[in-house]
């Protein structure tokens, strides 16, 4: 049986192109319009993982969030606006799994599809402790699970923010560089800039500093990459 991937949109366009990519990747594609009917249908019929908009009439994608969360931990990616920053980092506190800014790359949405489902495919207990869980001092990060944590304290990342890390923290004092951390978080076939490996950084140290203010693990080389501390 194909894994089922739910759209949700208010944007015709988006809905009718991102279908037939899915579709032709092999998915079945359940689409929907704005968020009281994508409840409606998601309640009566799960999917395996949904694609929600944030912005969206009746119902936002904030609040069906929070009204599929109390019932259930389907993954779910957040398509957000170039600049809201603030409601990525609220979808993701309130237990969104990533999300993509528009316009975005649909073989990049396809990629971090099969990434949410591989781990949701790991949680079943496919994945082995010993490789799902990774601590290096303070940090520890749990494959399994999605979860890191920092002192004791959770970081909320995304999955290409957890991608990342767990790439650099695998080989303390080793440099990465853009390429090797690109092939790490979107795979090899997909090119995104440097400057997007650059914001992810930017984003991870942001989101440590929060926590405790003297994080300095992640180092910069400039012209080379960047690596974990070693210590």
């Amino acid at each position: 049986m194909p894994q089922t991937i739910a759209l949700v949109d208010d944007d015709r366009n988006i809905l009718t192109s991102v279908s037939m990519t899915l579709e032709a990747e092999g998915f079945a594609v359940r689409t929907y319009t704005d968020g009281a009917e994508a409840l409606r249908g998601l309640t009566q019929q799960p999917v395996d993982l949904a694609v929600l908009d944030i912005k969206m009439p009746r119902m936002d994608g904030m609040e069906l969030l929070e009204k599929l969360r109390k019932a259930s931990d389907l993954p779910v990616i957040f398509l957000t606006s170039k600049d809201d920053e603030v409601d990525e980092l609220m979808g993701l506190r309130m237990g969104a799994d990533d999300y993509i800014k528009k316009p975005f790359s649909q073989r990049l949405l396809i990629e971090r599809i099969r990434t949410l489902l591989r781990r949701e495919a790991n949680r079943g207990g496919t994945e082995k402790t010993a490789d799902a869980m990774l601590t290096r001092g303070e940090l520890t990060l749990d494959s399994s699970r999605h979860l890191c944590t920092w002192k004791g304290e959770p970081v909320e990342l995304t999955v290409t923010e957890f991608l990342l890390l767990k790439s650099l923290a695998q080989r303390p004092g080793h440099v990465k560089s853009r390429d090797q951390l690109m092939d790490s978080a979107y795979g090899e076939n997909i090119y995104v800039d440097d400057r997007t490996i650059d914001s992810h950084i930017k984003r991870l140290r942001k989101k440590f500093k929060a926590i405790d203010n003297e994080f300095n693990q992640i180092e910069t080389l400039y012209g080379v990459g960047y690596r974990y501390r070693d210590g």
